[in-house]
C-alpha cells in the first residue's frame, strides 16, 4: 500500500488499482503506464510539480494527460501567480514523499495546491500514479478533486 491508496480507502472512494512491471529504461513514465495498461492516453494523467513566482519552495501540483505538455503560463494563471517554473525534482520528491515517476497527487507528505486539467471533468474515471512507479489508481476526477482539494483549470494548450 501507498499513502495514495490508503487515502482513497480511508475516505471510501471507489477506485481500482492497476499494477505493471516498471521498466527503468522507459523514457516516459506516463506513456509507459499507457502501454503497459493498454489504456487510451487521454485516460492516463501525470502529476507534475511547479514552483511559483521564482520561489523554489512555493510548490503546486498539475495533473494533466500524459500525452500533453504543461503550459507554465496557464499553470501560473490557475495558481493566481505571476510566473511558474517546473519544480526541482529533488524538492518535488522531498515535499511529496514520492519518487519522480511515481509522484501521486494523493497522499502527499505536504498537501499542495492542486490543479487538474479541465478535460478530466468530462471523464467517468482517470488513472493517476498511486505513489510508485508501476502503480496507478483509477478514480473519478471529481473524487480526485475532492481528495486533493483540487480545482479544474486549463493547463495545456
Amino acid at each position: 500500500m501507498t499513502p495514495a491508496i490508503d487515502l482513497a480507502k480511508t475516505k471510501n472512494i471507489s477506485h481500482t488499482i492497476h499494477e505493471y512491471e516498471h521498466d527503468p529504461r522507459a523514457e516516459s513514465y506516463g506513456l509507459e503506464a499507457v502501454e503497459a495498461l493498454g489504456h487510451d492516453p487521454s485516460h492516463v494523467y501525470k502529476t507534475l510539480l511547479f514552483s511559483l513566482n521564482g520561489d523554489a519552495k512555493s510548490l503546486a501540483v498539475a495533473v494533466i494527460p500524459v500525452e500533453q505538455k504543461l503550459n507554465l503560463k496557464l499553470a501560473a494563471k490557475a495558481a493566481k501567480a505571476k510566473k511558474a517554473e517546473m519544480a526541482n525534482p529533488d524538492l518535488a520528491q522531498k515535499s511529496t514523499g514520492y519518487v519522480v515517476g511515481g509522484i501521486s497527487p494523493l497522499g502527499q507528505k505536504k498537501p499542495l495546491p492542486t490543479y487538474i486539467h479541465h478535460t478530466a471533468k468530462n471523464k467517468t474515471t482517470i488513472c493517476v500514479s498511486a505513489g510508485r512507479r508501476g502503480l496507478e489508481i483509477e478514480l473519478a476526477p471529481q473524487d480526485l478533486a475532492l481528495l486533493t482539494k483540487g480545482q479544474f483549470a486549463e493547463l495545456c494548450l
